[in-house]
């Protein structure tokens, strides 16, 4: 449907916008916090930064705070570490990791600026990694039982919206990339136990949010990239299917049904995987109930037939910013993935589509009826101040207008779209690219290779957003 008039935005729409604290905070030896294994990955990738220091949030968080105040923030997005909450198995947990989130918060309210606060974004504790072998002991459930329990009854009194676990279906399906994966030969299997634990410590923090936060709304933050069909073949439409099967309805249909559904128990039984869902399981998924939907989403794919003799591939992604560097998967019997004609592509070939925003809401809402809101949403560039002093990234300014403009046709065919939080406030720590592949609102002044001074720059876009925002969706410059 096309409309006449620009969309019109519900009065209490939250505008805000997302951070995960291994990529911004730094101090990660400060004030009893210790190594997650993804501090450990991030010192492995050379020649780029770690996050020792990232965007130094942890010490410059009223400053961030305020800048948020003076864009017109109405929410932030952003996550808890958990070896700052527990450093170690102890009974007790970390009063210093405590003390800054509640500050933190206390903050973000003094502005009005609504918290939204997820429980898990890649920052495994060393100590939990080396207790239970990560996520593949179910021991981890009662740890992370333990630390979400905690939270909620630290923070709970002011925080409403809780987020379980970022991008549970990419931890899976990208495991070797984020370090989920312990052994490659046996990841075929052992990804879908790995998985069935997430789900059971996805359904404890549910079930505890409710029982212990009143008022308190818990949701999922699935990483969702829409999927095409490659032409008008039937086939093309069917791998489309099973690529958005394996890579997010799986998991989508399991938040909200609370049962695995057909699809994925026949590919169990077609490969001969045990996923181990034990007596007592399905009751605890079945008793967590989710509020709504975060939604993850930069991009789109095109899916096409793959047949059953086709040698697969492993999806390679682009690590470098060089255009052309990245390679699509093959999954014989059931997708491959392929370029998509009638779009851009950004330096790290991820496709550059404002529909795919409508589209993913849409499909959301028609599938699940619940309500929903962005959590990540961005545009990664290299970005660096100009002679003026300035920083002046248009194209980012470009996309974000596109993306929302979606948001708003969204909600104007009927979606119930909450808040929009895009990828990132300040610049941070890129999970694959250092400080290098920048997606802030507002410029660091730090570099892989030096700290400098760590002066916060507000972008051209950051001015355009402020103006978007102070307009609720009106002003699109």
């Amino acid at each position: 449907m096309q409309y006449k008039n620009q969309p019109v935005f519900p009065e209490k729409f939250m505008w805000g916008a997302s951070s995960a604290a291994w990529q911004v905070e730094g101090a990660v030896a400060e004030d009893g916090r210790t190594p997650a294994i993804i501090d450990l990955n991030s010192k492995k990738k050379k020649p780029y930064a770690d996050n020792s220091i990232a965007s130094d949030h942890y010490h410059h968080y009223k400053e961030d705070v305020k800048l948020m105040a003076d864009c017109g923030f109405t929410s932030y997005r952003f996550s808890l570490s958990w070896p700052r909450i527990y450093p170690s198995d102890s009974a007790e947990p970390n009063a210093k990791g405590i003390e800054f989130y509640s500050n933190l918060i206390d903050e973000l309210l003094k502005y009005g600026i609504e918290p939204i606060v997820t429980l898990y974004h890649y920052d495994m504790p060393v100590w939990v990694d080396e207790k239970y072998g990560g996520w593949y002991d179910r021991g981890i459930i009662d740890a992370f039982d333990r630390y979400a329990r905690t939270c909620f009854e630290a923070f709970g009194d002011r925080v409403t919206y809780w987020l379980s676990i970022n991008e549970q279906n990419m931890q899976i399906c990208y495991g070797k990339w984020l370090g989920v994966c312990k052994n490659e030969e046996t990841w075929l299997h052992d990804q879908w136990k790995v998985n069935h634990i997430m789900n059971l410590c996805h359904a404890k923090a549910v079930v505890a949010c409710h029982e212990l936060v009143e008022g308190g709304l818990i949701g999922p933050v699935p990483g969702y990239v829409p999927i095409y069909p490659a032409s008008a073949n039937p086939d093309d439409q069917i791998a489309a299917m099973n690529a958005e099967e394996l890579t997010e309805k799986v998991w989508n249909d399991l938040y909200v049904h609370r049962k695995y559904n057909g699809f994925i128990r026949s590919y169990w039984n077609e490969n001969g995987i045990d996923p181990d869902i034990r007596e007592g399981d399905m009751e605890l998924i079945e008793s967590a109930k989710i509020d709504f939907f975060a939604l993850n989403c930069y991009r789109s794919n095109t899916a096409k037939h793959c047949g059953i003799e086709d040698e697969p591939q492993e999806y390679l992604l682009n690590k470098n910013g060089v255009k052309g560097q990245l390679i699509f998967p093959k999954v014989p019997g059931l997708y491959q993935l392929t370029e998509n004609p009638y779009v851009e592509t950004n330096d790290w070939d991820w496709e550059i589509d404002p529909v795919a925003m409508r589209y993913m809401l849409r499909y959301v809402w028609d599938h699940y009826r619940l309500p929903m809101m962005i959590t990540e949403n961005g545009y990664g560039k290299y970005d660096s101040p100009a002679e003026d002093g300035k920083v002046h990234d248009a194209e980012r300014i470009e996309f974000l207008r596109d993306q929302i403009y979606q948001v708003g046709l969204a909600i104007m065919d009927g979606c119930d779209v909450i808040g929009y939080n895009p990828w990132s406030f300040t610049d941070l720590l890129s999970t694959g690219n250092g400080m290098a592949k920048r997606y802030g609102l507002v410029y660091i002044n730090t570099t892989d290779e030096d700290v400098l001074d760590l002066r916060r720059i507000p972008k051209d876009s950051y001015y355009w957003y402020s103006d978007l925002i102070k307009s609720n969706g009106q002003n699109w410059g």
